[in-house]
């Protein structure tokens, strides 16, 4: 099930992706050099290559390749921190700053959407779906916080009777609807990002793996293998894989194996009782369950994650969840599976910094990264052309390094996930 293209379902409907852009072939100048092909990267060079600046970005595989073109497709409010818990932590005036980022993050990303044109079947509607009755309590007084305090009124609660009623699942004990939320299909849209950069200006270069890069007093050098960039800035938008390049960021990046699977196209009569008004679901769990309807009535399920390697069978490994949500299921079969590496962060905030004031980084949206790292690439842009007042927002969120070393790092990372994950049975 799922053979071939590793973005899985989203590959198969999708259909052929452009023709493949070339390598990076002999030694170029340019102002901003982006490294990586995912929402980050891309959102960086078309916004400085639409404020005037010349761009180059390489891209090791090909465009979408990633966690951009393999995730879940929703489009979340806020962070993975609720609002109660940034302001304990940063202080209201720094957690209100992020609140207007992060609902920037969602308005851009409708903005590029409509302004480019990108058919990438967006959707409103998101639910945050209780798995227990605290988690529940967590949910109401959270939304009456952010009614409240920031003036947010896109969100409602449901009681389980009306949950069951949004979602065709009876296993909740309540929920919030955000029409402020929805989903997409995430690989259009990545590959659409990237239509909009060449539009732009920018030039990317596919199978261009960077190997090396050089920080002098006039500039940064970017190799790759037989070619390379000489660039007043460079931005690093490779998330998970961050460390490999930059290896002084490796202790900040967790990597998680998150799986997803695609059914067949559902009967008519499960099609309208699962989902009936097309929002996306999350649950509350550590390890959570997430899903959504195609736009061709599949159910997309992702849930499970993995921290040691993946395992043989990801159906075998997702479809007890889906099945334990919606039993009524059990006739039909799963067509399509896949995986992504995700990166995640100690703090589970996204992580943004300077190696140097020519190189620039963030990574770590811990599974919000559709809208947050679209938005992430346009305060990168901003940030190399010299308006940092805005990526310092995210630059000042403190960061935490993994415990354990490298060679610890893994199984430490993978114990305290494990912990959630019990904890999620209570």
């Amino acid at each position: 099930m799922g053979k071939g293209e590793p973005q899985g379902y989203y590959a198969a409907s999708a259909g052929p992706a452009p023709a493949r852009r070339p390598r990076l072939s002999g030694r170029f100048k340019s102002d901003i050099c982006v490294v990586g092909g995912g929402y980050t990267g891309l959102s960086a060079a078309l916004h400085a290559a639409r404020a005037g600046a010349t761009v180059v970005l390489l891209e090791a595989r090909n465009v979408g390749f990633g966690a951009s073109g393999r995730n879940g497709g929703q489009i979340h409010t806020g962070l993975r921190k609720e609002q109660g818990e940034l302001e304990d932590w940063l202080g209201a005036l720094h957690a209100r700053d992020l609140w207007s980022l992060s609902e920037e993050a969602k308005a851009l990303l409708r903005e590029l959407i409509a302004r480019h044109h990108i058919a990438c079947e967006l959707k409103a509607g998101l639910i945050i779906a209780a798995h227990s009755r605290s988690a529940c309590r967590r949910i109401a007084s959270e939304t009456e916080h952010l009614e409240r305090s920031y003036g947010y009124t896109d969100a409602r609660l449901l009681n389980a009777e009306e949950t069951a009623t949004q979602t065709g699942a009876s296993v909740y004990h309540g929920a919030r609807f955000d029409k402020g939320g929805g989903h997409l299909h995430p690989l259009l849209f990545v590959r659409g990002l990237a239509l909009a950069a060449e539009a732009a200006g920018a030039s990317i270069c596919e199978e261009s793996p960077v190997v090396a890069i050089e920080d002098t007093p006039t500039g940064v050098e970017v190799r790759c293998t037989g070619a390379s960039v000489f660039a007043g800035r460079v931005i690093l938008a490779t998330d998970a894989f961050t460390g490999a390049i930059a290896p002084q960021l490796d202790s900040f990046i967790g990597h998680v194996e998150s799986f997803v699977t695609a059914t067949a196209p559902l009967p008519s009569s499960l099609a309208d009782s699962i989902l009936p008004g097309d929002a996306a679901v999350a649950d509350t769990r550590h390890v959570l369950d997430y899903y959504r309807k195609s736009a061709d009535r599949r159910l997309l399920f992702a849930g499970r994650e993995a921290y040691l390697g993946l395992p043989g069978d990801i159906a075998a490994v997702v479809r007890p969840r889906m099945l334990h949500v919606f039993p009524q299921l059990r006739d039909v079969p799963t067509t399509y599976c896949w995986s992504g590496t995700v990166g995640i962060t100690a703090t589970r905030m996204p992580h943004f910094g300077k190696l140097s004031q020519r190189i620039l980084f963030a990574h770590g949206y811990s599974g919000q990264g559709v809208a947050l790292a679209t938005l992430g690439g346009r305060l990168l842009a901003e940030a190399a052309l010299g308006h940092e007042e805005r990526f310092q927002v995210f630059a000042r969120v403190p960061a935490r390094p993994f415990p354990g070393g490298r060679m610890l790092r893994r199984p430490l990372i993978a114990a305290a996930l494990l912990a959630y994950k019990l904890a999620d049975s209570f």
